[in-house]
């Protein structure tokens, strides 16, 4: 048998390199439908490419440094909520401000979430599905599930290319010590680890009781406080945090309906002085933001009675506060004059949540948060770059939340920070943000609920893998989303040529995971 010298290894080595520059190797690896599709378009890709990273070369010797990424992410704001999605004034949910990133830069009609909030943000985080990582459920104070030390997240890999990194907000993929923020890549942290319901458990509290629509809170109702639910059943729930890289968290304000709302007001005001600090460093920067807006069970009582707004819905004050505060961080990047050198992205984390309705959001599709439908996993998206992304542009081709850690990566120049050694479901959607529609690399998605994939879509068809005939079929649904996007009508007898190709796409993806098992992450609770 051949044995390997040190030559022959520095030869593959060289090898390995050459062909990834040239992109004729992928360091990492893809899902199949997507390995596949670089084959396909292999020459006019690597040519496309060129001319990215030639602009790229051009825009880091003009700043010194590579771009900033700002990633917004919305909370259970639906298709048909904004202004710019056929809502806002019309819903009593004006959003001017959202609604002009629309016109600054690419309003994305196609963009997809996860069915839920725990399992969106591991997808933005990791580049992965979050059935992948081990948790692909909604985690709540007391489970030990939570992201894996093991995982590497958008954070970490920036943080090795050279990036400062920062995360405000809700955090809510897990509650113990190895899944916090500042142990996840981020050299700051100020926030909250559950979801807003945990804030209105209780009943017991005045800031909440005067907050609320005619005194019916949106949640749930406790008879007690925080510190009763701990005496009851031990579980310590824990407020504000704030966290730093090395150092650990400390919490900064207890438990309460009251510490939530300041802690929304409280990250606007720390996201701007990080900014502003950031912005004169020779590093580049990284900002995760995930409001709470949405969430929570009150919110400022001046942005209740905004003209045209619903004042009995309470989800449209959260809704233009957090406008506001676009406003505000949009400011403040233009007057730091780094906005020509800035991604910025604002995504919704799901569709809708219809439970606490009327206060709730709204999509024109069908479905809603916690469903494969359309509703629940299509939901609002933008991207503003000025000098990079052309203005006004409202593309359909398809971007997945999971896009954001891989497109982070090319505009770091951090691929090398990819792991290899498992599946990376984003893809780099930088050829759709800088050429525009027709550019996006995407064609089809996978929709996961919990463990099990529901539904798949392949360019303009969607077929859902469920029990029932609505669509045509039994255990099968099948939409023209180009023609339906709202899936109301079946399409099965006229498309079933696409059952096949569907099996065997679905097929190639579960070879797959055998080939790349899925994180085991036992269950339990502390």
């Amino acid at each position: 048998m051949y044995k390997f010298n040190k030559q022959d290894i520095v030869r593959l080595s060289v090898l390995f390199l050459t062909l990834l520059i040239t992109g004729q190797i992928s360091a990492w690896q893809p899902d199949a439908p997507f390995g596949k599709a670089m084959k396909e378009h292999a020459e006019a890709w690597k040519q496309e490419d060129q001319a990215i990273d030639k602009k790229l070369a051009q825009l880091e010797e003009r700043f010194g440094k590579k771009p900033n990424i700002i990633y917004v992410l919305g909370d259970d704001v639906g298709w048909g909520e904004l202004g710019s999605y056929l809502g806002g004034k019309l819903r009593g949910t004006p959003t001017p401000n959202l609604d002009g990133l629309a016109q600054q830069g690419m309003q994305f009609l196609s963009h997809y979430s996860e069915p839920s909030c725990t399992p969106t943000r591991l997808a933005l985080l990791t580049g992965r599905h979050p059935v992948r990582t081990g948790v692909d459920i909604v985690l709540w104070p007391g489970q030990t599930q939570g992201l894996a030390p093991e995982e590497v997240t958008v954070a970490e890999m920036l943080s090795a290319a050279g990036y400062h990194t920062a995360m405000f907000g809700k955090w809510h993929v897990g509650d113990l010590e190895p899944h916090a923020p500042e142990n996840q890549g981020f050299d700051y942290a100020y926030y909250g680890l559950y979801n807003g319901a945990i804030y209105s458990w209780v009943n017991q509290d005045a800031f909440y009781q005067a907050q609320t629509v005619d005194g019916v809170g949106h949640f749930y109702d406790f008879p007690g406080t925080f510190e009763d639910y701990r005496n009851k059943y031990g579980i310590e729930i824990l407020g504000a945090l704030e966290g730093i890289k090395g150092q650990g968290r400390r919490e900064v304000a207890p438990m309460s309906a009251e510490s939530m709302v300041e802690m929304e007001e409280q990250s606007i005001i720390k996201i701007k002085e990080f900014i502003r600090e950031k912005a004169e460093s020779d590093n580049p920067f990284f900002l995760y933001w995930a409001t709470y807006a949405q969430q929570m069970a009150s919110s400022p009582l001046e942005y209740r009675f905004g003209e045209g707004q619903d004042s009995r819905n309470n989800q449209a004050a959260e809704l233009a506060q957090h406008d506001d505060y676009i406003r505000q961080l949009l400011d403040t990047v233009k007057d730091t004059g780094i906005e020509e050198n800035t991604l910025i992205v604002w995504v919704s984390d799901t569709g809708p949540m219809y439970t606490y309705w009327p206060s709730a959001g709204y999509s024109w599709l069908r479905g809603a948060k916690g469903e494969v439908y359309e509703g629940g996993v299509r939901t609002p998206g933008f991207a503003v770059w000025p000098g990079m992304i052309e203005p006004g542009q409202q593309p359909l081709d398809m971007i997945s939340v999971t896009d954001l850690f891989v497109t982070a990566a090319r505009i770091a120049g951090a691929e090398e920070h990819i792991p290899a050694d498992r599946i990376i479901d984003g893809i780099d959607q930088l050829p759709l943000l800088l050429n525009g529609e027709g550019s996006g690399r995407r064609n089809y998605m996978f929709y996961y609920s919990g463990k099990d994939l529901k539904a798949v879509r392949m360019e303009d068809h969607k077929l859902h893998i469920i029990p029932g005939s609505r669509g045509g079929l039994p255990n099968y649904e099948l939409y023209n989303i180009a023609r339906d996007p709202a899936e109301k009508f079946g399409a099965m007898y006229s498309h079933l040529w696409a059952v096949v190709p569907f099996q065997r796409m679905v097929g190639s993806h579960m070879g797959l995971i055998r080939k790349y098992p899925h994180r085991d992450i036992k269950s339990g609770l502390f």
